[in-house]
């Protein structure tokens, strides 16, 4: 049962309207987690924002797959778990990334690998790493801008997992095939 109230270009704010009818013009529907964001325009907005940034930041669309299903993984999103493996898939990211990544397996790739063990680290100490991890990070082919980049990813992640449990947000029927929960 959804217990915040999804939105539809009727029953939005105003503030919000613009911004789901971007959504359905780039979606083709607008995915219930837009649904429920448009109730404030302001996160609906942060939202938006930090995706685009992060998808701008410096990550390949490898990398920014990494970031975001660690993060969603870990936060046990039942949303954005699904509707991350299809993004992937509509970005052509390697399925034995995505397969490693939802079932909490190191990837085969030294750096992705230190790329999870970062986001992982950073999103379970809230922060706290030490000199001795982020040495590790940086000896993978890393720097300072990818820890922060990190951050960023969090960012985005952390208003949309915490948006779906809260919600308990529906999955989308493009991404229903994709179901997922945590072991």
């Amino acid at each position: 049962m959804t217990t915040l109230k999804i939105h539809n270009l009727e029953t939005a704010p105003e503030a919000s309207k613009t911004l789901l009818e971007k959504s359905l013009k780039s979606n083709g529907m607008i995915p219930s987690l837009h649904g429920v964001l448009a109730g404030s325009p302001q996160l609906f907005e942060a939202y938006q924002t930090l995706h685009k940034l992060f998808t701008e930041s410096s990550f390949n669309k490898e990398e920014l797959t990494v970031v975001w299903q660690t993060i969603n993984v870990e936060h046990a999103c039942h949303y954005c778990v699904p509707a991350h493996t299809g993004i992937a898939k509509m970005m052509k990211v390697d399925d034995s990334i995505t397969d490693a990544l939802r079932n909490e397996t190191p990837l085969a790739d030294a750096k992705l690998e230190a790329l999870r063990t970062l986001t992982l680290t950073i999103t379970r100490n809230r922060g706290q790493v030490s000199q001795e991890e982020l040495e590790a990070f940086y000896a993978a082919g890393y720097g300072e801008q990818q820890v922060l980049d990190i951050i960023l990813g969090l960012s985005q992640k952390v208003i949309s997992n915490y948006t779906n449990r809260i919600a308990n947000t529906p999955v989308d029927a493009p991404f229903k095939k994709f179901a997922w929960e945590k072991k």
